[in-house]
């Protein structure tokens, strides 16, 4: 199997998990960019090189003939596509970094998988696809054709993409939209390790839309579950009841499936701040501050088809999830973040 985005928080959550589990062979390929503290990357590859049916090569997507020549010698039969520039606030700084690497690249990891006849891709897309949507809980089989950031846009160009690749080229490919995925060795740009770290150095913590958001948090080993579901069964498959008069959004006439995969308990964010406050014994100092461009203000995930397609069924709750996430911070990443 190859994963892309080896590096990265999901990406490291789901080879660990794979390597440890199962037989398969893993190719981990990753561009080590610096958008966030490249010492989590290393650390990361650290624990998954010791495996010996792990290798790891450094290679950008974007660059398609390094990456076209790892996956001849490689031939992946199924293919965990995470690698892409990430971050709904980031795209409006760095626009063109989303074109490249979420757009181009993903065109090479089809081009890829097309010309290797790879069994099944199974791709990242992101709940932000649901962008100006209010009907909650967000469902696969709702239209999304409003996005609030470039970051949602290119996602959703993803889904487009893949099944253009499926009907044309009967490629079975699986999306799945993340729901605010937390725990540890997360990003450091997402908001619980934002938050842990103002609150533990007792700086200003900013909270957007005076704290008026709703987020599905889910933890990172609930995540790898669903993935290992559906990596190890089959392949997507077409829809034969599907029906091109009311055309449902997460099937197809093609071997294309959409899935939310996600906790599907939304929680208020002030609460969740309050249990990370609980956790720490240390209270935040909250700056509220007006809803930021691009931000959807709640997240629900009805991951229905999951759990019927798969027996998904998410275990771990905030709370033990927070306390998780806080262990690792003090006692791996702390000490990792002041190492020279």
């Amino acid at each position: 199997m190859l994963i892309t985005g080896v590096a990265g928080f999901i990406g490291f959550s789901a080879a660990k998990r794979f390597l440890a589990d199962s037989d398969w062979e893993i190719l981990g390929i990753d561009n080590l960019n610096p958008y966030y503290d490249p010492r989590l990357k290393a650390k990361r590859l650290e624990i998954l090189s010791p495996f010996p049916k792990f290798k790891f090569e450094k290679l950008d997507i974007v660059e398609r003939h390094g990456l076209f020549e790892a996956l001849k010698t490689f031939r992946p039969t199924r293919v965990l596509h995470l690698a892409a520039q990430a971050g709904v606030r980031y795209s409006l700084e760095n626009p063109y970094a989303y074109s490249s690497s979420n757009l181009d690249g993903f065109l090479n990891i089809l081009e890829g998988c097309r010309n290797l006849s790879v069994e099944h891709l199974v791709f990242a897309s992101s709940s932000s696809v649901y962008g100006a949507n209010t009907k909650m809980p967000f469902s696969e089989k709702d239209p999304v054709s409003h996005p609030l950031s470039l970051y949602a846009a290119t996602k959703l160009a993803n889904e487009a993409m893949a099944h253009s690749y499926a009907s044309l080229y009967g490629l079975p490919c699986t999306g799945l939209r993340f729901f605010t995925v937390y725990g540890p060795w997360g990003r450091p740009d997402m908001a619980l390790f934002k938050f842990t770290r103002a609150i533990i150095e007792g700086e200003n913590l900013d909270v957007y839309n005076e704290g008026n958001h709703r987020r599905d948090f889910t933890y990172v080993d609930d995540i790898v579950e669903g993935l290992v579901r559906i990596l190890k069964n089959g392949p997507a498959v077409a829809d034969a009841s599907w029906n091109s008069q009311a055309p449902d959004p997460s099937t197809s006439f093609a071997p294309y499936r959409l899935y939310n995969i996600g906790r599907g308990q939304p929680e208020d964010l002030m609460e969740f701040i309050r249990i990370i406050e609980k956790t720490l014994g240390k209270k935040a100092k909250i700056n509220f501050l007006p809803k930021q461009p691009g931000d959807v203000v709640e997240t629900s995930a009805d991951v229905s088809s999951l759990e019927r397609d798969f027996g998904y069924r998410p275990q771990v709750s905030v709370r033990d999830g927070v306390s998780r996430f806080v262990e690792w911070y003090t006692e791996i990443y702390l000490p990792l973040s002041k190492a020279s």
